[in-house]
């Protein structure tokens, strides 16, 4: 009895000292491993400690279980059956560990280098589910378990799932579709052919979430927004145009208003935020001849969609300001109406 106590409890003491050395340097390793990370200017050290902080714990109990496995005199169908539990364990450590690295490298290069692609939760959830599905794969193998049977079931299982989720594979599919083609982006501002605009926020697997102005989501199905027409106010760039209506009597010098806008529109560009100087606001008598005024249309730029609210506020309190100092008249609509009496006529 004495000789099976130490059989089992010299192979557990010799696994828990192994754990606990390799737990101590592990620990002492990413210490110096942040110092060394903080005195560099890239991101990417910190990602990888930070990936990898957690699985580095199974690992060093998986060497400690494997070395107190190695020295016992346990049955061999009982070390092969734990050599097999804590292979897969690592296995399946290391591949969530790379998904998650992966998946964070992806999203720090991505607004790093400042590329038109989205990190939206879908490329997100492709890059991490490859990964996985890939680990399985290996972890499969290694189990001696066939994976052509495997997916040759799959094949016509998936045929079954694919008429039976028809609507979800199609939102999965236009979403990917609107990230290859890259005609909507996250953080753009859009208008849907419904009327709704606002701030792309995610393209997630199924459905896209747009941020209004009133702080309201309006969340579509990716494929009703693949096949809608839709206004995409930062393409091909956010700088946009802005047309102010302008309406003076008849009886005012033309010349003059059009020095006059022009005058102000400069001066704001200045001093309203979002008002582009280039190109230089331009005056136009366009529409032209109304029926009781003269109508003009000033033109400028903003620096994107949601400047348009403040510039316009701005310029209009500071064009009327100055029509009432040069004596200018805003006319109130006018209509001439005669009226005749014919007193032959009957009802």
């Amino acid at each position: 009895m004495d000789i099976n106590i130490k059989k089992i409890l010299i192979p557990a003491i010799i696994a828990l000292s192994s754990i606990s050395v390799l737990l101590i340097i592990r620990g002492i390793s990413f210490r110096l491993l942040h110092r060394w990370a903080e005195k560099t200017a890239t991101k990417l050290d910190d990602i990888i400690i930070m990936v990898l902080k957690t699985p580095s714990v199974y690992w060093c109990v998986a060497i400690g279980l494997y070395t107190g496995i190695a020295i016992s005199e346990l049955p061999e169908r009982y070390v092969f059956y734990l050599s097999r539990t804590i292979n897969v364990i690592v296995i399946l450590s290391i591949t969530i560990a790379a998904a998650n690295l992966a998946g964070k490298i992806f999203r720090n290069y991505v607004q790093k280098s400042n590329l038109p692609v989205p990190t939206t939760g879908l490329a997100y959830g492709i890059l991490k589910g490859t990964i996985l599905a890939l680990g399985l794969l290996i972890i499969l193998s290694f189990l001696g378990i066939s994976i052509t049977p495997l997916i040759t079931a799959l094949g016509v299982g998936g045929l079954a799932v694919a008429l039976a989720l028809q609507d979800t594979l199609a939102n999965l599919f236009a979403g990917m579709h609107i990230l290859v083609e890259k005609s909507i982006r996250v953080g753009d501002f859009i208008k849907l052919e419904t009327g709704q605009e606002g701030y792309v926020e995610d393209i997630t697997w199924r459905t896209t979430r747009i941020k209004m102005l009133p702080n309201n989501m309006v969340v579509i199905p990716n494929n009703k927004l693949a096949q809608s027409i839709v206004t995409n106010y930062y393409l091909p760039e956010k700088r946009m145009s802005l047309s102010i209506p302008v309406s003076v009597s008849y009886n005012s010098d033309i010349d003059k208003l059009e020095r006059i806008l022009t005058e102000e529109a400069k001066k704001a560009v200045e001093e309203i935020s979002g008002l582009l100087g280039d190109p230089e606001p331009a005056v136009r008598f366009i529409p032209g001849f109304g029926e009781s005024s003269l109508d003009f249309t000033l033109v400028c730029h903003v620096r994107e969609f949601t400047d348009q609210f403040p510039v316009q506020h701005e310029l209009r309190k500071r064009l009327f300001k100055r029509f009432k100092e040069e004596g200018i008249e805003i006319p109130f609509p006018q209509r001439t109406v005669y009226l005749r009496e014919d007193k032959n006529w009957k009802p």
